[in-house]
């Protein structure tokens, strides 16, 4: 069978300024790390640069270093965020040759992720309005992923044929929904049967 390919597939712009040093590294992840919890609390108009190096222990001379402006720490943080959702997702499905099974494990993986980082939706929504160049380019990288793994499924006879494009993008707001549902509206479903419920509609669809 056809392994489904991996989000990881997808050729990624490089980080800004990217570190040369373990150390390096090490800081600049402190400070999106920070950012993601302050802009994630405080909307990106009332977080400043000051709030993001106090959360993360750094002096504000130290975030110039790695970032010009508080938008292009916010514009990295957007494209970091998509980088590790889908090198979590490419994680939890890399040895799944079946494609439906590769979708449900897939759509597990995200939602446990999200869970994680449950500030994820309001920063990326906000970039729509930020940075909508970052907008584009997380949800485009994800679709650019998903095209090539249906293509060779339904090649291979594992789902049915159809317009990858469109089916990447319906399954993309599928996890999307999802993934609002359980941070921003805070259901008390749990994840495996959100999965569940929505494995069953995407394998099955809704005709009687």
């Amino acid at each position: 069978m056809n392994r489904p390919a991996s989000t990881l597939d997808v050729p990624l712009k490089t980080p800004f300024n990217q570190p040369k040093t373990a150390r390096g590294e090490a800081t600049r992840k402190a400070i999106l790390s920070a950012a993601e919890r302050v802009i994630g609390a405080r909307g990106y108009n009332d977080a400043s640069i000051g709030h993001i190096t106090s959360e993360a222990g750094v002096a504000q001379g130290t975030f110039y270093i790695y970032f010009k402006t508080k938008e292009e720490v916010f514009s990295e943080l957007v494209l970091e965020m998509g980088r590790l959702v889908r090198h979590t997702i490419s994680e939890a499905t890399q040895d799944i040759e079946d494609r439906l099974s590769a979708e449900k494990e897939g759509l597990r993986a995200f939602l446990e992720f999200v869970q994680a980082h449950p500030d994820l939706y309001r920063i990326v929504q906000e970039a729509l309005f930020v940075d909508p160049r970052a907008y584009r380019e997380y949800y485009e990288a994800f679709a650019d992923g998903y095209r090539p793994g249906l293509v060779d499924a339904a090649a291979s006879g594992q789902i049915s044929a159809g317009d990858p494009d469109t089916r990447a993008w319906a399954l993309m707001g599928i996890a999307r929904a999802l993934g609002e549902q359980l941070v921003v509206f805070e259901t008390k479903t749990p994840i495996s049967e959100l999965v569940e419920s929505a494995y069953d509609l995407i394998a099955n669809g809704i005709k009687p």
